[in-house]
């Protein structure tokens, strides 16, 4: 039950706020509250600005260079990779994008961080122009919508953010909404990454194949470990 849910994870931020403050002796104001969620939905409207700029038929940006953006803003502070966001998409336009169109391809799966691995992928005449993906999409897609209790704004985000496949065992809105973004980016096909042993990303993947056949989108699947198996990967 979706207010179930969501008193659930109220509580549970409403407990990490307590702790924390009691942790370092500070109250953390509302006002500070507001700072925080602009600075990161700012950083997702940025993100999101980045993303459309790959609808072109020649996206300006390769998949590999996209996600060490992301992957950036993962591990620096917000406030700075606003602000280093905002100079790249102000002088991106003057770079020269590649003038030979690559295959488009869409990366699914779970948690992978080796940018080596995209760079393979496109290596070979492909770009990645989406995904859905734990360091990609699913990071930042959708921003906290205000209410006057922020805590609440906050779990809103989260339970109505694009879902992996362990959190989407009741509504299945992640079907609709990854065929809708290959729609969107004029995908020409399909490779799912899994970790190994990651099992709820295993059990999708029948029938998201199944999707995709359906609409005439090719897909391959690919599981990862620990390393990269290039040579097999490029092969395939």
């Amino acid at each position: 039950d979706i207010n179930l849910r969501m008193e659930k994870n109220n509580e549970e931020f409403s407990r990490l706020k307590n702790s924390l403050e009691e942790w370092s002796g500070k109250t953390i104001p509302e006002a500070a509250l507001d700072h925080a969620i602009e600075v990161y939905n700012t950083n997702r409207r940025l993100l999101k600005q980045l993303y459309e700029l790959r609808k072109s038929p020649i996206p300006p940006i390769s998949g590999a260079e996209t996600m060490e953006i992301v992957l950036a803003g993962m591990f620096m502070d917000k406030a700075e990779h606003n602000w280093l966001l905002e100079q790249f998409l102000s002088e991106l336009p003057q770079l020269t994008p590649p003038e030979i169109p690559a295959t488009r391809l869409m990366l699914i799966g779970s948690e992978n961080d080796d940018i080596e691995f995209l760079e393979l992928i496109e290596s070979l005449g492909a770009k990645v122009v989406i995904d859905d993906h734990c360091t990609g999409s699913r990071y930042f897609w959708n921003e906290v919508i205000w209410q006057e209790d922020r805590l609440s704004a906050i779990a809103t985000r989260y339970l109505n953010k694009p879902p992996c496949p362990l959190k989407d065992l009741v509504e299945r809105h992640r079907f609709p909404h990854i065929l809708r973004l290959a729609r969107e980016y004029n995908v020409q096909g399909v490779f799912f990454v899994q970790q190994k042993f990651c099992d709820p990303h295993e059990f999708d993947i029948p029938p998201m194949e199944v999707l995709f056949k359906e609409n005439q989108i090719p897909t391959l699947f690919l599981e990862l470990d620990m390393t990269i198996a290039a040579g097999q990967f490029r092969t395939r």
